[in-house]
Protein backbone atom coordinates (compact mmCIF):
# COMPACT_ATOMS: atom_id res chain seq x y z
CA UNK A 1 0.00 0.00 0.00
CA UNK A 2 1.60 2.79 -0.74
CA UNK A 3 1.73 6.13 0.99
CA UNK A 4 -0.02 9.45 0.77
CA UNK A 5 1.70 13.08 -0.03
CA UNK A 6 0.23 13.96 3.56
CA UNK A 7 1.80 11.52 5.19
CA UNK A 8 5.08 11.92 3.48
CA UNK A 9 5.60 15.63 4.33
CA UNK A 10 4.41 14.61 7.51
CA UNK A 11 7.78 11.71 8.07
CA UNK A 12 9.91 14.53 6.46
CA UNK A 13 8.92 17.22 9.09
CA UNK A 14 10.03 14.73 11.76
CA UNK A 15 13.47 13.74 10.13
CA UNK A 16 16.10 14.13 12.57
CA UNK A 17 18.47 17.00 11.81
CA UNK A 18 22.01 15.21 10.92
CA UNK A 19 25.31 16.93 10.50
CA UNK A 20 26.96 15.40 7.56
CA UNK A 21 29.74 12.63 8.88
CA UNK A 22 33.51 11.84 9.04
CA UNK A 23 33.75 10.90 5.39
CA UNK A 24 36.59 8.52 6.62
CA UNK A 25 34.73 6.41 9.01
CA UNK A 26 35.25 2.93 7.10
CA UNK A 27 34.01 -0.10 8.90
CA UNK A 28 36.70 -2.40 9.90
CA UNK A 29 35.20 -5.17 7.84
CA UNK A 30 36.23 -3.30 4.56
CA UNK A 31 40.15 -3.99 5.76
CA UNK A 32 39.83 -7.35 7.19
CA UNK A 33 38.26 -9.07 4.20
CA UNK A 34 40.12 -7.61 1.50
CA UNK A 35 42.08 -10.45 -0.09
CA UNK A 36 43.53 -10.66 -3.19
CA UNK A 37 40.71 -13.06 -5.01
CA UNK A 38 38.10 -10.60 -2.90
CA UNK A 39 39.39 -7.72 -5.26
CA UNK A 40 39.11 -10.16 -8.45
CA UNK A 41 35.65 -10.79 -7.65
CA UNK A 42 35.32 -7.09 -7.02
CA UNK A 43 36.64 -6.77 -10.49
CA UNK A 44 34.68 -9.05 -12.35
CA UNK A 45 31.26 -7.67 -10.81
CA UNK A 46 32.19 -4.46 -11.75
CA UNK A 47 32.56 -5.19 -15.23
CA UNK A 48 29.41 -7.27 -15.45
CA UNK A 49 27.78 -4.24 -14.12
CA UNK A 50 29.53 -1.95 -16.60
CA UNK A 51 28.55 -4.38 -19.60
CA UNK A 52 25.47 -4.36 -18.30
CA UNK A 53 24.50 -0.58 -18.30
CA UNK A 54 26.15 -0.50 -22.38
CA UNK A 55 23.75 -3.33 -23.33
CA UNK A 56 21.11 -1.96 -25.88
CA UNK A 57 17.73 -2.24 -24.76
CA UNK A 58 18.94 -1.88 -21.07
CA UNK A 59 18.17 -5.04 -19.21
CA UNK A 60 15.56 -4.88 -16.64
CA UNK A 61 16.32 -3.20 -12.77
CA UNK A 62 16.65 -6.64 -11.11
CA UNK A 63 19.78 -7.51 -12.92
CA UNK A 64 21.46 -4.70 -11.48
CA UNK A 65 20.01 -5.38 -8.05
CA UNK A 66 21.47 -9.11 -7.67
CA UNK A 67 25.72 -7.24 -8.82
CA UNK A 68 24.97 -4.88 -6.30
CA UNK A 69 23.76 -6.78 -4.11
CA UNK A 70 26.34 -9.52 -4.48
CA UNK A 71 28.55 -6.28 -3.71
CA UNK A 72 27.30 -5.42 -0.48
CA UNK A 73 27.86 -8.99 0.76
CA UNK A 74 31.54 -8.72 -0.07
CA UNK A 75 31.18 -5.60 1.89
CA UNK A 76 32.17 -3.45 -1.43
CA UNK A 77 29.85 -0.52 0.15
CA UNK A 78 31.78 2.22 -1.69
CA UNK A 79 31.48 0.70 -4.91
CA UNK A 80 27.97 -0.24 -4.54
CA UNK A 81 26.89 3.26 -4.65
CA UNK A 82 29.44 3.99 -7.17
CA UNK A 83 27.39 1.64 -9.50
CA UNK A 84 24.20 2.97 -8.57
CA UNK A 85 24.73 6.49 -9.23
CA UNK A 86 26.20 5.65 -12.80
CA UNK A 87 23.47 3.41 -13.02
CA UNK A 88 20.80 6.52 -12.51
CA UNK A 89 23.33 9.24 -14.23
CA UNK A 90 22.46 6.26 -17.04
CA UNK A 91 18.32 6.45 -16.79
CA UNK A 92 17.59 2.97 -15.15
CA UNK A 93 15.09 3.92 -12.38
CA UNK A 94 15.58 2.68 -8.95
CA UNK A 95 13.09 0.28 -7.19
CA UNK A 96 12.46 -0.48 -3.75
CA UNK A 97 15.41 -3.61 -3.87
CA UNK A 98 17.95 -1.39 -5.23
CA UNK A 99 17.00 2.06 -2.65
CA UNK A 100 17.30 -0.62 0.20
CA UNK A 101 20.47 -1.77 -1.00
CA UNK A 102 22.02 2.09 -1.18
CA UNK A 103 20.77 2.45 2.33
CA UNK A 104 22.63 -0.17 3.52
CA UNK A 105 25.85 0.74 1.73
CA UNK A 106 25.30 4.15 3.66
CA UNK A 107 24.50 2.94 7.29
CA UNK A 108 28.20 0.52 6.99
CA UNK A 109 29.48 3.61 5.32
CA UNK A 110 28.38 5.93 8.73
CA UNK A 111 26.64 8.37 5.74
CA UNK A 112 23.10 8.22 7.90
CA UNK A 113 22.13 11.43 6.64
CA UNK A 114 22.61 9.74 3.11
CA UNK A 115 20.73 7.38 4.20
CA UNK A 116 17.56 8.97 5.25
CA UNK A 117 17.68 11.36 1.61
CA UNK A 118 17.39 7.74 0.32
CA UNK A 119 14.18 6.92 2.72
CA UNK A 120 12.56 10.15 2.49
CA UNK A 121 12.85 8.92 -1.33
CA UNK A 122 11.52 5.54 -1.30
CA UNK A 123 8.32 7.63 0.72
CA UNK A 124 8.13 10.15 -2.17
CA UNK A 125 8.15 7.47 -4.95
CA UNK A 126 5.15 5.93 -3.22
CA UNK A 127 6.74 2.76 -1.65
CA UNK A 128 5.96 1.09 1.55
CA UNK A 129 9.12 0.62 3.40
CA UNK A 130 9.16 -2.63 4.86
CA UNK A 131 10.92 -3.79 8.59
CA UNK A 132 14.19 -4.75 6.87
CA UNK A 133 14.49 -1.02 5.60
CA UNK A 134 13.28 0.33 8.78
CA UNK A 135 15.92 -2.31 11.15
CA UNK A 136 18.69 -1.21 8.62
CA UNK A 137 18.49 2.57 9.10
CA UNK A 138 18.19 1.60 12.59
CA UNK A 139 21.27 -0.64 12.70
CA UNK A 140 22.91 2.40 10.79
CA UNK A 141 22.80 4.73 13.27
CA UNK A 142 23.21 2.04 16.30
CA UNK A 143 26.59 1.38 14.75
CA UNK A 144 27.47 5.13 14.57
CA UNK A 145 26.66 5.40 17.68
CA UNK A 146 23.61 7.30 17.72
CA UNK A 147 21.48 5.22 19.89
CA UNK A 148 19.11 8.05 20.94
CA UNK A 149 18.47 8.84 17.25
CA UNK A 150 17.95 5.67 16.49
CA UNK A 151 14.88 5.56 19.10
CA UNK A 152 13.57 8.69 18.25
CA UNK A 153 13.68 7.58 14.72
CA UNK A 154 11.68 4.15 15.96
CA UNK A 155 9.06 6.70 17.85
CA UNK A 156 8.48 8.64 14.78
CA UNK A 157 8.01 5.07 12.33
CA UNK A 158 5.82 3.43 14.71
CA UNK A 159 3.82 6.62 15.21
CA UNK A 160 3.09 6.79 11.87
CA UNK A 161 1.83 2.92 11.51
CA UNK A 162 5.04 1.22 10.09
CA UNK A 163 5.63 -1.98 11.75
CA UNK A 164 8.75 -3.47 13.44
CA UNK A 165 9.54 -6.69 13.51
CA UNK A 166 11.97 -9.02 16.05
CA UNK A 167 15.17 -7.89 14.63
CA UNK A 168 14.59 -4.31 14.94
CA UNK A 169 13.99 -4.76 18.37
CA UNK A 170 17.13 -6.67 18.67
CA UNK A 171 19.23 -4.25 17.08
CA UNK A 172 17.78 -1.41 19.55
CA UNK A 173 18.16 -3.68 22.26
CA UNK A 174 22.01 -4.36 21.45
CA UNK A 175 22.14 -0.70 20.07
CA UNK A 176 21.54 0.39 24.02
CA UNK A 177 23.89 -1.97 25.28
CA UNK A 178 26.65 -1.23 23.73
CA UNK A 179 26.51 1.99 24.95
CA UNK A 180 26.06 1.07 28.42
CA UNK A 181 22.49 1.70 28.90
CA UNK A 182 21.60 -1.56 30.17
CA UNK A 183 18.60 -0.79 32.39
CA UNK A 184 17.05 1.11 29.17
CA UNK A 185 17.35 -1.65 26.83
CA UNK A 186 15.10 -3.51 29.24
CA UNK A 187 12.86 -1.27 29.63
CA UNK A 188 12.40 -1.20 25.61
CA UNK A 189 12.19 -5.37 26.39
CA UNK A 190 9.42 -4.55 28.84
CA UNK A 191 7.34 -1.89 26.19
CA UNK A 192 7.42 -4.31 23.46
CA UNK A 193 6.50 -7.49 25.50
CA UNK A 194 3.68 -8.86 23.83
CA UNK A 195 2.42 -5.56 22.46
CA UNK A 196 4.66 -4.78 19.53
CA UNK A 197 6.70 -8.24 19.19
CA UNK A 198 7.03 -10.98 20.72
CA UNK A 199 10.89 -10.89 22.38
CA UNK A 200 12.86 -13.67 21.55
CA UNK A 201 16.19 -15.56 22.77
CA UNK A 202 18.60 -12.61 20.98
CA UNK A 203 16.78 -9.78 22.88
CA UNK A 204 16.79 -11.82 26.16
CA UNK A 205 20.59 -12.93 25.90
CA UNK A 206 21.69 -9.29 24.57
CA UNK A 207 20.73 -7.88 27.96
CA UNK A 208 21.51 -10.86 30.30
CA UNK A 209 25.24 -10.38 28.45
CA UNK A 210 25.20 -6.68 29.36
CA UNK A 211 24.28 -7.15 33.36
CA UNK A 212 26.60 -9.73 33.54
CA UNK A 213 29.24 -7.34 32.15
CA UNK A 214 27.99 -4.83 34.46
CA UNK A 215 28.45 -7.46 36.92
CA UNK A 216 24.61 -7.64 37.78
CA UNK A 217 25.01 -11.57 38.03
CA UNK A 218 21.48 -11.98 40.10
CA UNK A 219 19.48 -9.75 37.79
CA UNK A 220 20.69 -11.17 34.71
CA UNK A 221 19.68 -14.82 35.93
CA UNK A 222 16.27 -13.71 36.73
CA UNK A 223 16.15 -12.64 33.43
CA UNK A 224 17.17 -16.01 32.46
CA UNK A 225 14.19 -17.96 34.51
CA UNK A 226 12.04 -15.32 33.11
CA UNK A 227 12.83 -16.63 29.55
CA UNK A 228 12.32 -20.17 30.63
CA UNK A 229 8.91 -19.53 31.86
CA UNK A 230 8.41 -17.72 28.70
CA UNK A 231 9.49 -20.92 26.66
CA UNK A 232 11.87 -19.05 25.15
CA UNK A 233 15.04 -21.61 24.79
CA UNK A 234 18.29 -20.08 25.78
CA UNK A 235 21.13 -20.85 23.77
CA UNK A 236 24.84 -21.28 23.58
CA UNK A 237 25.19 -17.37 23.78
CA UNK A 238 22.70 -17.47 26.40
CA UNK A 239 24.84 -19.68 28.74
CA UNK A 240 28.22 -18.37 27.77
CA UNK A 241 26.94 -14.67 29.05
CA UNK A 242 25.68 -16.30 32.58
CA UNK A 243 28.51 -18.33 32.71
CA UNK A 244 31.32 -15.21 31.81
CA UNK A 245 29.04 -13.38 34.51
CA UNK A 246 29.32 -15.98 37.46
CA UNK A 247 33.20 -16.24 37.01
CA UNK A 248 33.72 -12.56 36.73
CA UNK A 249 32.25 -12.22 40.40
CA UNK A 250 33.88 -15.06 41.51
CA UNK A 251 30.65 -17.67 41.79
CA UNK A 252 32.57 -20.56 40.21
CA UNK A 253 30.45 -23.25 41.28
CA UNK A 254 26.92 -21.50 40.23
CA UNK A 255 29.28 -21.11 36.91
CA UNK A 256 29.63 -24.94 36.67
CA UNK A 257 25.97 -25.82 37.65
CA UNK A 258 24.62 -24.02 34.26
CA UNK A 259 27.61 -25.54 32.26
CA UNK A 260 26.29 -29.24 33.28
CA UNK A 261 23.27 -27.34 32.66
CA UNK A 262 24.11 -26.33 29.37
CA UNK A 263 25.08 -30.31 28.87
CA UNK A 264 21.81 -31.89 29.79
CA UNK A 265 19.67 -29.50 27.55
CA UNK A 266 22.12 -30.33 24.78
CA UNK A 267 23.49 -27.45 24.13
CA UNK A 268 26.97 -27.62 22.60
CA UNK A 269 29.35 -25.78 24.33
CA UNK A 270 31.44 -23.41 21.84
CA UNK A 271 35.29 -22.72 22.29
CA UNK A 272 34.45 -19.43 24.47
CA UNK A 273 32.27 -21.52 26.76
CA UNK A 274 35.36 -23.69 27.44
CA UNK A 275 37.79 -21.06 27.59
CA UNK A 276 35.90 -18.48 30.19
CA UNK A 277 36.06 -21.41 32.40
CA UNK A 278 39.68 -21.88 31.74
CA UNK A 279 40.54 -18.49 32.60
CA UNK A 280 38.35 -18.50 35.59
CA UNK A 281 39.87 -21.67 37.19
CA UNK A 282 43.55 -20.48 36.19
CA UNK A 283 43.00 -17.21 37.67
CA UNK A 284 41.72 -18.68 41.47
CA UNK A 285 45.28 -20.83 41.08
CA UNK A 286 43.23 -24.23 39.79
CA UNK A 287 45.40 -25.37 37.06
CA UNK A 288 44.19 -28.87 37.60
CA UNK A 289 40.93 -28.17 37.22
CA UNK A 290 41.60 -26.05 34.39
CA UNK A 291 43.05 -28.66 32.96
CA UNK A 292 40.44 -30.97 33.28
CA UNK A 293 37.86 -28.61 31.45
CA UNK A 294 40.81 -28.46 28.57
CA UNK A 295 40.82 -32.06 28.74
CA UNK A 296 37.00 -32.11 28.10
CA UNK A 297 37.41 -29.56 25.44
CA UNK A 298 39.70 -32.01 23.51
CA UNK A 299 37.27 -35.10 24.15
CA UNK A 300 34.44 -33.06 22.57
CA UNK A 301 37.11 -32.09 19.48
CA UNK A 302 36.28 -28.67 20.04
CA UNK A 303 40.06 -27.20 19.14
CA UNK A 304 41.24 -24.83 21.55
CA UNK A 305 42.11 -21.69 20.21
CA UNK A 306 45.08 -18.83 21.31
CA UNK A 307 42.48 -17.42 24.11
CA UNK A 308 42.26 -21.01 25.97
CA UNK A 309 45.78 -21.82 25.37
CA UNK A 310 46.88 -17.90 26.99
CA UNK A 311 44.35 -18.51 30.04
CA UNK A 312 46.59 -21.53 30.73
CA UNK A 313 49.95 -20.14 30.82
CA UNK A 314 48.84 -17.30 32.86
CA UNK A 315 47.40 -20.22 35.13
CA UNK A 316 51.02 -21.73 35.24
CA UNK A 317 52.78 -17.85 35.83
CA UNK A 318 50.09 -17.37 38.73
CA UNK A 319 51.34 -20.50 40.22
CA UNK A 320 55.22 -19.16 39.29
CA UNK A 321 55.48 -22.54 37.49
CA UNK A 322 56.46 -20.53 34.37
CA UNK A 323 58.67 -23.24 32.88
CA UNK A 324 55.62 -25.22 32.18
CA UNK A 325 53.54 -21.83 30.99
CA UNK A 326 56.81 -21.59 28.73
CA UNK A 327 56.23 -25.39 27.11
CA UNK A 328 53.00 -24.58 25.89
CA UNK A 329 54.20 -21.19 24.91
CA UNK A 330 56.80 -22.54 22.82
CA UNK A 331 54.43 -25.29 21.08
CA UNK A 332 51.45 -23.10 20.52
CA UNK A 333 52.47 -23.45 16.53
CA UNK A 334 52.99 -26.71 16.65
CA UNK A 335 48.81 -27.02 18.55
CA UNK A 336 47.46 -24.84 15.79
CA UNK A 337 47.46 -21.41 17.75
CA UNK A 338 49.48 -18.56 17.21
CA UNK A 339 50.70 -16.44 19.81
CA UNK A 340 49.63 -12.94 20.19
CA UNK A 341 50.07 -9.99 22.17
CA UNK A 342 49.25 -11.28 24.98
CA UNK A 343 50.65 -14.11 25.02
CA UNK A 344 53.94 -12.23 24.84
CA UNK A 345 52.84 -10.21 27.81
CA UNK A 346 51.43 -12.91 30.00
CA UNK A 347 55.21 -14.81 29.68
CA UNK A 348 56.81 -11.79 29.98
CA UNK A 349 55.14 -10.88 33.34
CA UNK A 350 55.85 -14.69 34.27
CA UNK A 351 59.20 -13.87 33.92
CA UNK A 352 60.06 -10.65 35.32
CA UNK A 353 57.79 -11.91 38.31
CA UNK A 354 60.53 -14.28 39.01
CA UNK A 355 63.52 -12.17 38.13
CA UNK A 356 63.91 -13.89 34.71
CA UNK A 357 64.11 -10.13 33.07
CA UNK A 358 66.71 -11.04 30.55
CA UNK A 359 64.69 -13.74 29.10
CA UNK A 360 61.68 -11.08 29.21
CA UNK A 361 63.94 -8.97 27.55
CA UNK A 362 64.29 -11.59 24.99
CA UNK A 363 60.88 -12.29 24.68
CA UNK A 364 59.83 -8.65 24.53
CA UNK A 365 62.81 -8.77 21.50
CA UNK A 366 61.08 -11.49 19.71
CA UNK A 367 57.70 -9.41 19.68
CA UNK A 368 59.22 -6.54 17.51
CA UNK A 369 60.99 -9.11 15.35
CA UNK A 370 57.43 -10.54 14.79
CA UNK A 371 55.90 -7.25 14.36
CA UNK A 372 53.42 -7.65 17.30
CA UNK A 373 53.53 -4.14 18.72
CA UNK A 374 53.55 -4.66 22.72
CA UNK A 375 51.02 -2.80 24.88
CA UNK A 376 51.28 -0.91 28.36
CA UNK A 377 50.62 -3.78 30.40
CA UNK A 378 54.04 -5.33 28.63
CA UNK A 379 56.28 -2.60 29.16
CA UNK A 380 54.79 -2.31 32.64
CA UNK A 381 56.20 -5.47 33.40
CA UNK A 382 59.28 -5.33 31.63
CA UNK A 383 59.93 -2.57 33.40
CA UNK A 384 58.48 -3.29 37.21
CA UNK A 385 60.98 -6.10 36.66
CA UNK A 386 63.61 -3.90 35.74
CA UNK A 387 62.94 -1.80 38.64
CA UNK A 388 63.11 -4.26 41.62
CA UNK A 389 66.46 -5.44 40.52
CA UNK A 390 67.07 -1.83 40.65
CA UNK A 391 68.17 -1.43 36.54
CA UNK A 392 66.48 2.30 37.09
CA UNK A 393 68.27 3.47 33.82
CA UNK A 394 67.22 0.64 31.59
CA UNK A 395 63.60 0.75 32.82
CA UNK A 396 63.79 4.90 31.69
CA UNK A 397 65.09 3.88 28.51
CA UNK A 398 61.99 1.63 28.16
CA UNK A 399 59.64 4.51 29.29
CA UNK A 400 61.48 6.69 26.36
CA UNK A 401 60.89 3.36 23.78
CA UNK A 402 57.20 3.90 25.04
CA UNK A 403 56.99 7.73 24.05
CA UNK A 404 58.66 6.95 20.72
CA UNK A 405 56.16 4.11 19.85
CA UNK A 406 52.75 6.09 20.30
CA UNK A 407 52.26 3.88 23.83
CA UNK A 408 52.33 6.50 26.55
CA UNK A 409 53.20 5.53 30.11
CA UNK A 410 50.26 5.36 32.51
CA UNK A 411 50.36 5.72 36.45
CA UNK A 412 51.08 2.38 36.75
CA UNK A 413 54.61 2.19 34.63
CA UNK A 414 55.82 5.55 37.40
CA UNK A 415 55.08 3.58 40.17
CA UNK A 416 57.17 1.13 39.80
CA UNK A 417 60.09 3.47 39.08
CA UNK A 418 58.89 5.45 42.25
CA UNK A 419 59.09 2.48 44.23
CA UNK A 420 62.66 1.11 43.15
CA UNK A 421 64.33 4.27 43.60
CA UNK A 422 62.42 5.10 46.87
CA UNK A 423 63.45 1.61 48.14
CA UNK A 424 67.48 2.85 47.31
CA UNK A 425 66.49 5.97 48.77
CA UNK A 426 67.18 8.61 46.00
CA UNK A 427 63.86 10.16 46.91
CA UNK A 428 65.30 13.27 45.39
CA UNK A 429 65.17 11.95 41.96
CA UNK A 430 61.82 9.99 42.91
CA UNK A 431 60.20 13.37 43.79
CA UNK A 432 61.39 14.88 40.22
CA UNK A 433 59.55 11.68 38.70
CA UNK A 434 56.71 12.39 40.13
CA UNK A 435 57.01 16.08 38.92
CA UNK A 436 57.81 14.57 35.55
CA UNK A 437 54.96 12.29 35.00
CA UNK A 438 52.55 15.13 36.55
CA UNK A 439 53.49 17.38 33.46
CA UNK A 440 52.38 14.82 31.57
CA UNK A 441 49.10 14.90 32.36
CA UNK A 442 49.25 11.86 34.79
CA UNK A 443 47.97 12.17 38.22
CA UNK A 444 49.20 9.72 40.90
CA UNK A 445 47.09 7.33 42.66
CA UNK A 446 47.11 6.23 46.36
CA UNK A 447 49.95 3.87 45.33
CA UNK A 448 51.92 6.55 44.49
CA UNK A 449 51.87 8.47 47.57
CA UNK A 450 52.21 5.58 50.27
CA UNK A 451 55.33 4.79 48.22
CA UNK A 452 56.45 8.20 48.22
CA UNK A 453 55.36 8.10 52.00
CA UNK A 454 57.40 5.29 53.03
CA UNK A 455 60.18 6.45 51.17
CA UNK A 456 60.61 9.71 52.82
CA UNK A 457 59.75 8.37 56.33
CA UNK A 458 62.93 6.10 55.62
CA UNK A 459 65.39 8.88 54.76
CA UNK A 460 64.52 10.57 57.65
CA UNK A 461 62.02 13.58 55.46
CA UNK A 462 59.24 13.10 57.82
CA UNK A 463 57.76 16.38 57.59
CA UNK A 464 57.84 15.93 53.77
CA UNK A 465 56.09 12.94 54.54
CA UNK A 466 53.86 14.95 56.77
CA UNK A 467 53.24 16.97 54.19
CA UNK A 468 52.03 14.01 51.31
CA UNK A 469 49.55 12.58 54.04
CA UNK A 470 47.78 15.18 54.97
CA UNK A 471 46.99 16.20 51.12
CA UNK A 472 46.05 12.91 51.17
CA UNK A 473 43.32 13.27 53.98
CA UNK A 474 42.46 17.00 51.93
CA UNK A 475 41.76 14.99 49.05
CA UNK A 476 39.44 12.67 50.74
CA UNK A 477 41.15 9.27 49.73
CA UNK A 478 40.02 5.86 51.29
CA UNK A 479 43.68 5.43 53.15
CA UNK A 480 44.61 1.60 53.66
CA UNK A 481 45.68 1.16 56.92
CA UNK A 482 49.21 -1.05 56.14
CA UNK A 483 50.50 1.16 53.67
CA UNK A 484 49.39 4.99 54.90
CA UNK A 485 48.60 5.07 58.35
CA UNK A 486 50.82 2.05 59.48
CA UNK A 487 53.71 3.92 57.55
CA UNK A 488 53.10 7.02 59.05
CA UNK A 489 53.07 5.83 62.22
CA UNK A 490 55.87 3.90 61.75
CA UNK A 491 58.06 7.04 60.76
CA UNK A 492 56.68 9.09 63.61
CA UNK A 493 58.08 6.62 65.91
CA UNK A 494 61.34 5.98 64.68
CA UNK A 495 61.71 9.83 65.64
CA UNK A 496 60.75 9.50 69.18
CA UNK A 497 57.22 11.80 68.43
CA UNK A 498 54.79 8.97 70.09
CA UNK A 499 52.28 11.14 71.27
CA UNK A 500 51.61 12.25 67.64
CA UNK A 501 52.16 8.42 66.47
CA UNK A 502 49.39 7.68 69.26
CA UNK A 503 47.49 10.89 68.22
CA UNK A 504 47.71 9.11 64.71
CA UNK A 505 46.32 6.13 65.91
CA UNK A 506 43.51 7.63 67.37
CA UNK A 507 42.35 9.67 63.78
CA UNK A 508 42.51 6.07 62.34
CA UNK A 509 39.71 4.56 64.48
CA UNK A 510 37.38 8.05 64.29
CA UNK A 511 38.15 7.72 60.34
CA UNK A 512 36.97 4.11 60.95
CA UNK A 513 39.56 2.64 59.88
CA UNK A 514 40.51 -0.11 61.87
CA UNK A 515 44.37 -0.49 62.79
CA UNK A 516 45.57 -4.11 62.90
CA UNK A 517 47.98 -6.09 64.76
CA UNK A 518 50.98 -4.40 62.86
CA UNK A 519 50.19 -1.06 63.36
CA UNK A 520 50.17 -1.79 67.21
CA UNK A 521 52.91 -3.74 67.33
CA UNK A 522 55.52 -0.64 66.06
CA UNK A 523 53.86 0.78 68.38
CA UNK A 524 54.09 -0.81 71.45
CA UNK A 525 57.88 -1.73 70.56
CA UNK A 526 58.98 1.65 70.13
CA UNK A 527 57.46 2.59 73.36
CA UNK A 528 59.17 -0.33 75.44
CA UNK A 529 62.76 0.53 73.43
CA UNK A 530 62.15 3.88 74.76
CA UNK A 531 61.44 3.05 78.54
CA UNK A 532 57.95 4.11 77.97
CA UNK A 533 56.34 0.72 79.51
CA UNK A 534 53.09 2.37 80.81
CA UNK A 535 52.17 3.60 77.58
CA UNK A 536 53.51 0.32 75.88
CA UNK A 537 51.25 -1.62 78.41
CA UNK A 538 47.98 0.45 77.73
CA UNK A 539 48.07 -0.60 73.80
CA UNK A 540 48.54 -4.23 74.80
CA UNK A 541 45.50 -4.60 76.64
CA UNK A 542 43.84 -2.59 73.94
CA UNK A 543 45.10 -4.78 71.47
CA UNK A 544 43.95 -7.72 73.74
CA UNK A 545 40.49 -6.35 73.85
CA UNK A 546 39.99 -6.24 70.29
CA UNK A 547 41.39 -9.65 69.89
CA UNK A 548 44.64 -8.68 68.50
CA UNK A 549 46.70 -10.71 70.75
CA UNK A 550 46.14 -13.84 73.19
CA UNK A 551 46.10 -13.08 76.72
Amino acid sequence: MSLSNSRFLVFCLFLPNFRHPNPKFIPRKMYSRFRDHEEEDKDNLVFSFNRLLHQNPTPPIVHFGKILGSLVKAYHYSTAVSLHRQMELTGVASNLVSLTILINCFSHLGLNSLSFSVFANILKKGYHPDAIILTTIIKGLCLNGEIHKALQFHDKVVALGFHLNQVSYGTLINGLCKVGETRAALQLLRQVDGKLVQPDVVMYSTIIDSMCKDKLVNEAFHLYFEMLAKRISPDVVTYNALISGFCIVGKLEEAIALFNNMILENINPSVYTFSILVDAFCKEGKVKEAKNVFAMMMKKDIKPNIVTYNSLMDGYCLLKKVNKAMDIFNTLTQRGASADVWSYTIMINGLCKIHMVDEAINLFEQMHCRNIIPNVVAYNSLIDGLSKLGRISDALKLIDEMHDRGQPPDVITYNSLLDALCKKHHVEEAIALLRKFKDQGIQPDLYTCNVLIKGLCQSGKLKNAQEVFQNLLIKGYSLDVHHTYTVMIQGLCGKGLFDEALTLLSKMKDNGCVPNAVTYEIIVRSLFDKGENDKAEKLLREMIARGLLED
